[in-house]
């Protein structure tokens, strides 16, 4: 039998090393395999310190993805400078039989145009396509999805790659007040960590 894959997944810390620190305690505690950071872990770039550190000290394997607060180069920067941690930007990773892709970029402050985040999407998961399952990590929520009540539209490219890479789950981020909605769409369970960690198995 396939060893199941422990995941916590978080979004939009901006900066907030109060709540890293816990959540790297919580990561160690639930003995999680793999930390997912949905963009948005500073605050316009103020500071990346000890954003990932925590993480890294509880020998905890971490991924992440640019938010619209930093740009590709600031999460780069980070996944260079600390062991165990990569930038899924555009890329993915295997664990066993599943297959982990994503794209950050926003709407706001850093604007990523649709079409470069649904190519950063196709890029991650080709060379996953045929891992069995499989988790989608955008900072965009999906168009269509109930975080829109916010009043800010979600993303037709996310949207797009759900219907056409059918992932088992999505973890988008990006909303605040969207914090721990869970819904359906297209047949994925699409997660909402803004500000609200989840942890769950695959």
């Amino acid at each position: 039998m396939v060893k199941k894959t422990k995941i916590l997944a978080i979004g939009d810390i901006h900066g907030d090393t109060g709540l890293v620190k816990k959540l790297a305690e919580k990561a160690k505690k639930e003995e999680v395999d793999v930390v997912i950071l949905a963009g948005d872990l500073t605050f316009v770039e103020q500071s990346v310190k000890n954003l990932i550190g925590p993480f890294i000290k509880a020998k905890k394997q971490v991924l992440l993805i640019p938010g619209n607060h930093e740009s590709n180069a600031t999460i780069n920067f980070l996944a260079e400078m600390y062991p165990n941690t990569k930038n899924i930007h555009g890329y993915s990773i295997k664990k066993g039989d599943l297959g982990i892709f994503g794209a950050g970029g926003g709407d706001i402050i850093n604007i990523t145009p649709e079409k470069e985040i649904f190519k950063a999407l196709k890029q991650g998961h080709e060379k996953v396509k045929d891992s069995k399952k499989k988790i989608m990590v955008t900072h965009m929520h999906p168009k269509g999805s109930k975080a829109e009540f916010s009043g800010f539209k979600g993303s037709k490219a996310v949207r797009k790659a759900m219907k056409e890479f059918k992932p088992n789950i999505l973890i988008s981020a990006h909303i605040h007040e969207a914090s721990g909605i869970e819904e359906k769409i297209d047949g994925t369970k699409v997660i909402n960590v803004s500000r609200k960690e989840k942890i769950f198995e695959i």
